[in-house]
């Protein structure tokens, strides 16, 4: 049976699904856009994907074409027409098409903007690179300013991870001023002496939802966080490293540009934060 997608109020199969070649973020990356993640056919963190999206729209100064409300029924029906039970939905708004290509913002009420939304099949439980660990290399940090925006332009996190597989590794970690920023798709963090270390949130990040969750897990369970910036070379001295994200929940790296992390295998603090986050979310979930 064919995907089904949802695209501007209609579920329609993949095949029959149409963007105009004017939309503006196929011409501009003028959009934005959330991955939620999905355990046992229910939605996870919904609610901090739906504010973060109505924050992303704001910034690029954009009304909300559905409310959360809305988007969890959207959610819940394409889980539900693809019998969907561990993976993610995909949602993807952006400025919409107008009539010709024009650098200058088309007025809303003339044109509509465009809504996609579709799911992806994915063993996010059972990954098995959560029992073996990741290796990343680091790259310069040329991403524009705004990273705390979800924009839909994602060259360069594409580029950056393209660098990596070309290495044979698996991610990159993105550098700016000497200390790591995020991963191309993550958010990056380090265990040293027992303390959980990650940047600190600001416009140079993006403010990971699954961030959010297990940094308060974290701290619930009684582990010390510092959010601050970190070097590669501490990052490199570490006693463990992991990322953060919605497809990965917590992913342990074990390798940075060539250094062994610990002793090379993931560690008891991302193993059990991973444990817990697993756990909780299904407690949770919509």
């Amino acid at each position: 049976m064919s995907r089904i997608v949802y695209i501007n109020g209609e579920y329609v199969p993949e095949e029959e699904a149409r963007v105009s070649v004017f939309d503006r973020g196929f011409l501009f990356a003028d959009g934005v856009y959330e991955v939620t993640s999905v355990l046992d056919g229910k939605l996870i963190d919904f609610a901090g994907h739906a504010a973060r999206l109505e924050r992303s729209l704001g910034e690029i100064e954009m009304a909300s074409p559905v409310s959360g409300e809305e988007l969890a029924e959207v959610f819940r029906e394409l889980v539900r027409r693809n019998a969907l039970t561990e993976g993610m939905v995909y949602l993807q708004i952006t400025r919409g098409a107008d009539r010709d290509r024009d650098f200058d913002c088309p007025v809303p009420e003339l044109v509509p903007p465009t809504v996609l939304a579709f799911t992806q099949t994915k063993n996010v439980v059972g990954n098995p690179a959560a029992k073996t660990g990741i290796s990343v290399i680091t790259i310069d940090d040329l991403r524009w300013a705004r990273r705390d925006i979800k924009t839909v332009q994602l060259l360069y996190p594409v580029l950056g991870k393209k660098m990596a597989k070309d290495q044979g590794k698996d991610d990159a970690w993105m550098v700016e001023d000497g200390v790591v920023t995020e991963g191309t798709s993550n958010n990056a963090c380090i265990v040293r002496e027992g303390r959980i270390i990650t940047r600190d949130l600001s416009e140079k990040i993006l403010h990971g939802i699954t961030r959010k969750a297990v940094l308060a897990f974290a701290r619930e369970a009684q582990m010390k966080v510092e959010e601050r910036p970190f070097t590669v070379d501490e990052a490199k001295e570490a006693d463990e490293a992991f990322i953060t994200s919605a497809s990965t929940f917590v992913m342990p790296v074990i390798e940075i540009d060539g250094a062994r992390i610990g002793d090379g295998k993931p560690g008891p603090v991302a193993t059990r934060l991973r444990e817990i986050y697993v756990e909780e979310s299904r407690k949770s979930a919509i």
